[in-house]
């Protein structure tokens, strides 16, 4: 209403009014929504109502903006691994080396998802030794030329503890990622990764460690996904048909009589007078017999064979010029 509009503000009369809008977002990337203990990224709607001689109304509502991170691309779906080893040593007395190796199937995961950790640690040490691994997330600020960092643990797990010369070995042991905020990579003033740390634990000596690169992502991995992600895995899927049992004996054909009716082979034995020329060409001696056999059923199965093979001795043999 025109005669209602003053400087850009439309004078609403009183009772209940809705009004709808939307808002395209910018196709520029924009970051995924965080919460850290230095800074944050928020979205929100603002709403304001002005009113005569009165404050007006505010209200802000906000909401979640995710930028998805596909783990299905080869850089992410890469195995990550690495090999450590330490001596520990008192003063004059050196003992055996502690090594670690540990590997896992790719860096991109999502959340709820499992880590497959294979790892091997060997204690030739003669101390007591624990092989544990976590999940930490590292979250740095930017600002000023200055940076802040908070690392967080996510979550971890425990194995058996060594005695010396002992072995540990990890076949695929699990290690679930909770609910937790994707990676955050492309921002310039907040950071958000991860990081898998498998590590041994030393009592009076520093830990023996590995720090294995994850990026938390929104885009699960494909059921079938890159062949590089898990090879082993899509061939033993694949190759289950091998292990269906055939029949042991086929089964028998249906006979003539189940497929064609007597009606439609009395149809097909009709003659047709369609062309007299056609039917005279085949009055001779050779083509009665194959009017014959035309609409003949086919011999009866049988899983014997009617004529087996003969032995050399039996067998007509040419003769010799």
């Amino acid at each position: 209403d025109d005669d209602n509009c003053e400087d850009g503000f439309h004078t609403i009369p009183s009772g209940r009014h809705e009004y709808a809008f939307s808002f395209e977002l910018p196709q520029t990337p924009l970051a995924t929504s965080f919460e850290g203990r230095h800074g944050s990224v928020r979205y929100w709607v603002k709403a304001e109502l002005h009113r005569p001689w009165l404050l007006p109304v505010k209200l802000k509502k906000e909401f979640t903006v995710f930028e998805h991170i596909d783990i299905n691309t080869p850089s992410l779906l890469s195995p990550q691994a690495g090999t450590k080893e330490k001596t520990l040593c008192c003063w004059f007395c050196t003992s055996g080396p502690i090594s670690l190796s540990a590997k896992i199937e790719r860096k991109g995961y999502t959340p709820g998802e499992s880590i497959q950790i294979f790892a091997e640690v060997e204690n030739c040490s003669s101390r007591m030794v624990v092989p544990k691994a976590a999940i930490y997330q590292t979250q740095a600020f930017y600002a000023k030329g200055k940076m802040k960092e908070v690392k967080q643990l996510v979550a971890n797990l425990r194995g058996e503890s060594l005695s010396s010369g002992k072995t540990e070995t990890w076949n695929g042991k699990l290690l679930k990622i909770p609910p937790v905020s994707p990676s955050i990579l492309d921002c310039s003033i907040i950071r958000v990764e991860y990081s898998l740390m498998v590590y041994v634990d030393i009592p009076g000596a520093m830990d023996l460690f590995l720090n294995l690169p994850l990026v938390i992502g929104t885009i699960p991995l494909h059921p079938f996904g890159s062949r590089t992600s898990s090879v082993s895995s899509q061939c033993s899927m694949n190759m289950n048909w091998l292990g269906l049992s055939l029949p042991e004996r086929p089964e028998a054909p249906p006979s003539y009589a189940e497929v064609v009716t007597e009606e439609q082979r009395r149809n097909n034995l009709a003659p047709v007078n369609a062309c007299d020329d056609f039917e005279r060409a085949f009055q001779g001696p050779l083509f009665a017999y194959i009017q014959e056999f035309r609409f003949l059923p086919p011999p009866l199965y049988s899983e014997i064979d009617p004529n087996p093979d003969q032995s050399a001795d039996d067998r007509p043999s040419c003769p010799s010029r």
